[in-house]
């Protein structure tokens, strides 16, 4: 095993940063190395926002549900599915470019491009000692965000993400089995194996959060996911893609 492959399985969110900023060399080495992330027929269909206001840190911690850490970080980077760089360029190369960037397949795209640029990014941070912790929270309130750092239509913010010194070192997080999410030539659908693969990984984060709390916490993987998703959350989302221009046809 190589270090890279031992820095991806040792992965862990952060929550708690020193009071440190990122210097220069350290934030262009993880912009430069999320662009060195694969990207769909070389659209690169994102933009990176890295925010170092600290108004402006304090006003996305709080729309992301009071995240102290999205306000307390080396740095936070805002990435962003971002078409509105090719509609200008239809415009000045004479193209009609508009029906292909509203349509599902460019919006799939500008999102897969921003997310493995971003795990590039975490990558890159976490192989130079640093921890981070993705921000999904900024998607509660995605015009308020806009409005915030200025995006045009074409442009949606998709996460966050903090980036720092680690304060604390939470444990390694254990994953669903291989089994669960590999499957060779077609799709595994079997619902006893299923049941029985999903079983064993209930009781194995359950002693997960049993031994990290101190006997506090001991809930099931499949409980959680079943309590969250039977509550509806961030159903704007539609409308507002929309309305920026993306995933109309």
């Amino acid at each position: 095993m190589n270090e890279t492959i031992e820095t991806i399985l040792k992965h862990r969110s952060i929550r708690q940063f020193k009071n440190e900023p990122l210097r220069e060399e350290q934030i262009r080495t993880i912009v430069s190395s999320a662009q060195a992330a694969s990207t769909s027929s070389y659209i690169q269909a994102y933009t990176i926002i890295g925010v170092k206001d600290q108004e402006k840190k304090k006003k996305l911690s709080e729309l992301a549900g009071n995240q102290s850490y999205v306000e307390a970080n080396g740095h936070f980077f805002v990435f962003c599915a971002d078409l509105y760089r090719h509609e200008k360029i239809g415009e000045w190369e004479g193209a009609d470019v508009i029906p292909s960037l509203e349509s599902t397949e460019k919006f799939m795209v500008a999102v897969i491009d921003a997310s493995l640029a971003a795990q590039n990014a975490s990558i890159a941070a976490e192989s130079m000692g640093l921890g981070i912790c993705y921000i999904g929270g900024i998607r509660n309130d995605l015009e308020a965000v806009s409005e915030l750092l200025g995006l045009p239509d074409r442009v949606i913010p998709l996460f966050g993400l903090a980036v720092g010194i680690p304060e604390d070192h939470s444990d390694v997080k254990p994953r669903l089995p291989m089994e669960s999410i590999y499957h060779e030539d077609s799709y595994q659908g079997d619902e006893e194996q299923m049941k029985e693969g999903l079983d064993r990984y209930d009781e194995t984060i359950s002693a997960y959060y049993h031994a990290r709390t101190s006997g506090k916490r001991s809930d099931r993987w499949s409980g959680q996911m079943a309590k969250m998703l039977s509550g509806k959350k961030r159903m704007y989302m539609k409308e507002f893609v929309e309305r920026k221009g993306f995933n109309r046809k």
